[in-house]
């Protein structure tokens, strides 16, 4: 590839080490012994000083460089001048090694949109579940999740001093996914996660009906397809409208660069233009191998319940 790398491949090389910085921030909260927290809409919804400083370090960070992107971000934070140290200008030069997709090889910086969780799983961090949480940065052009990062700030935490703390995954469908060894459930054993505090009736009725071996309930959406993706889950239910496009536009263009597929519980694919809502209204069906026979599984006393965007 002759001139400068794809926009979209500068905007993924400047997400994954923006990630990191988010990462090391969501970590120094913790160890500050102060996470600064405040109930949003209840006890289940929470925000802590790490979603905020995290927020406006990749916000800040990444539009800084691309001013013509648009960043929509889970926190809403009053207009403030970023501390200077909570920028990170620096990029992931493996990534700009990469040869940029075919059809995104155009794309322009005002087509591009950045949706943004800081912190997600925050209830889990809150309560000490650290390798729930993740940072989120997903980026979609034309509606769809077209590159993700992952940022696992408290990854190995539980090997104690003098192991690596954290990691980062990112994947783009096209070019493939990174930062983990790609494994999967036997074809036999049906292992479903499912959320850990945000269950009712319904949430459960749509996991007993897919038949599993094992469920395994666990926090935030990030954590949960890093499970599909690394074979400890073949698939990922949750029949509430309780997910956001923040929680999933990373996680689902990682699953998707491995052959993956994240839908809604109708099987149809979610959006992810700038002036889409926010919710995910009709839940969230995500695996890596065999969507259709978790698709046909859904009871009609759930489609109903959750109707499609």
């Amino acid at each position: 590839m002759s001139g400068s790398p794809a926009v979209v491949m500068r905007l993924v090389a400047s997400a994954h080490t923006v990630a990191e910085k988010a990462g090391a921030i969501v970590r120094k909260v913790l160890h500050s012994g102060d996470l600064g927290i405040v109930e949003k809409t209840g006890a289940n919804d929470l925000q802590t000083l790490a979603d905020r400083l995290a927020q406006q370090s990749i916000c800040a960070s990444l539009s800084r460089r691309f001013p013509k992107i648009t960043i929509i971000g889970e926190e809403e934070l009053p207009a403030e001048e970023v501390r200077e140290d909570l920028i990170e200008s620096g990029h992931s030069e493996e990534i700009l090694q990469k040869t940029c997709p075919a059809e995104y090889r155009e794309l322009k910086e005002e087509e591009l949109v950045v949706w943004v969780d800081p912190l997600d799983g925050t209830k889990e961090y809150t309560e000490g579940l650290l390798d729930n949480v993740t940072v989120l940065i997903g980026i979609a052009y034309a509606g769809k999740a077209i590159a993700g990062v992952i940022n696992q700030p408290f990854y190995n935490y539980q090997l104690g001093a003098g192991s690596a703390l954290g990691r980062t995954m990112w994947g783009m469908p096209g070019l493939g996914a990174f930062g983990f060894q790609l494994q999967e459930v036997p074809g036999d054993k049906r292992i479903v996660t499912t959320t850990r505090s945000h269950s009712n009736k319904v949430v459960t009725d749509c996991v007993d009906a897919m038949e599993p071996h094992e469920v395994i309930r666990v926090g935030g959406a990030g954590n949960k397809i890093i499970q599909l993706v690394e074979g400890r889950a073949s698939a990922y239910v949750f029949a509430s409208p309780g997910c956001k496009k923040w929680d999933t536009c990373a996680p689902e263009a990682i699953l998707h660069a491995v052959g993956g597929k994240l839908t809604d519980m109708h099987g149809n694919a979610y959006r992810y233009h700038a002036n889409v809502k926010h919710m995910n209204s009709a839940g969230v069906l995500a695996t890596l191998r065999n969507h259709e026979y978790y698709a046909s599984r859904v009871p009609q006393s759930v489609l109903q319940a959750l109707k499609s965007d």
